[in-house]
């Protein structure tokens, strides 16, 4: 008998600290004038290039974007550091990471009605992790008393997608009964707060699913996985590139294409055909259409290009219950959006109904679950 596995419960940690696009631009704009006048002589002679001001109503014409979740605002509005200020901690201190991923893990198992002792494994999934070893992941199993084994994986703004694929997968072959998907995003650390096209972008937040076979669950809101699907197609158009390898190569370990950077206008133009194409594509595995979906939970990065997917699926645009909005608030979370999205609005569907989960980003990288509420 076929195997059918499903999302039991899911969990949100929110900073307590935001930072609104007024605030940011006031940051950003003083910093550029300040930079502007201290560069002002090669700025004349052509040897350096002017930066750019900013405004609020800017940011929210170019992504949605109100404002956006910090987990430490201290420093990244001081125009002598343009960074958050993390306090280091000792190596027997739980990690900052650990520490927001087990926030939403716990509230994920409350929503499952599951316990540590329900669990036999935790992915953590995110677009960064801020070590190498030991697993952010295993460090949580441990805080939390799970038995069984952890581990981490990094797909950017698809990780949270892909973590939730491999979770069904294990639990679909019999390896796992229960998996807890855990997504720590703690982006704000590779933002250039210097760079006006990209410093509005992202915010932090942590999210969990709980994935477990139906058999076995016992929560208010329940939803089957019918089939998962990825693709994967490089691309330097989204890029991060700091690495240990920073320690040997001699090359400015902060620089600005350390950091985040992106050359946005490309990835619209090519993952926005590409994300509509794998979403109909998926829904045709089980015979449906868009309109068969009752609720898109679309990855959070850009307003204009969720916008313009959904039209392309359903000729129309969706209305706000259809295709739930969050990153007006939270603004691009890496991979936890679409996972906020459901969080926030899974409760409304009825019995039987549709939903789609997707994620789009770098690599590039697309990962989506059809699924249907038990």
């Amino acid at each position: 008998m076929e195997q059918k596995v499903v999302v039991s419960g899911s969990g949100l940690f929110t900073p307590e600290h935001s930072i609104s696009n007024e605030e940011l631009v006031d940051s950003y704009n003083r910093y550029a004038a300040h930079f502007n006048q201290q560069n002002a002589e090669a700025i004349e002679a052509g040897t350096v290039v002017a930066l750019p001001y900013s405004s609020a109503d800017f940011i929210h014409k170019a992504s949605g974007i109100r404002s956006r979740y910090i987990y430490q605002k201290e420093g990244a509005l001081d125009i002598d550091r343009m960074r958050p200020k993390i306090t280091p901690r000792a190596d027997d201190e739980l990690s900052h990471q650990a520490e927001i991923g087990l926030a939403a893990a716990r509230d994920a198992l409350a929503n499952a009605n599951k316990s540590a002792n329900d669990i036999d494994c935790i992915i953590v999934s995110c677009a960064y992790t801020q070590r190498a070893y030991p697993a952010i992941a295993i460090e949580i199993q441990h805080a939390l008393g799970v038995q069984g084994f952890a581990f981490d994986m990094l797909v950017a703004c698809s990780a949270a997608t892909f973590g939730v694929h491999r979770a069904f997968e294990m639990v679909k072959a019999g390896t796992a009964n229960s998996v807890l998907v855990i997504n720590p995003e703690l982006v704000s650390p590779q933002v250039n707060y210097k760079d006006r096209d990209s410093h509005f972008i992202f915010g932090d937040v942590a999210t969990a699913m709980v994935i477990e076979r139906a058999e076995t669950a016992s929560s208010a809101h329940v939803h089957k996985i019918l089939s998962t699907k990825a693709v994967t197609q490089y691309s330097n158009n989204i890029r991060s590139n700091f690495s240990y390898l920073n320690h040997a190569t001699d090359l400015a370990p902060f620089a600005a294409d350390m950091l985040f950077h992106q050359e946005g206008r490309k990835v619209f133009k090519e993952v926005c055909p590409m994300a509509a194409a794998h979403i109909e594509s998926h829904l045709g595995v089980h015979q449906l259409v868009p309109n068969d979906v009752k609720k898109w939970f679309l990855h959070q990065a850009n307003i204009n290009m969720n916008t313009l997917i959904i039209k392309k699926l359903l000729g129309r645009e969706a209305a706000k219950d259809e295709a739930p909005i969050v990153l007006d608030t939270y603004a691009n979370t890496a991979s936890a959006g679409s996972i906020i999205a459901f969080h926030l609005h899974q409760a409304s569907l009825l019995s039987q109904e549709y939903s789609l989960l997707c994620s789009f980003g770098a690599g590039y990288s697309i990962g989506s679950l059809v699924l249907q509420k038990e």
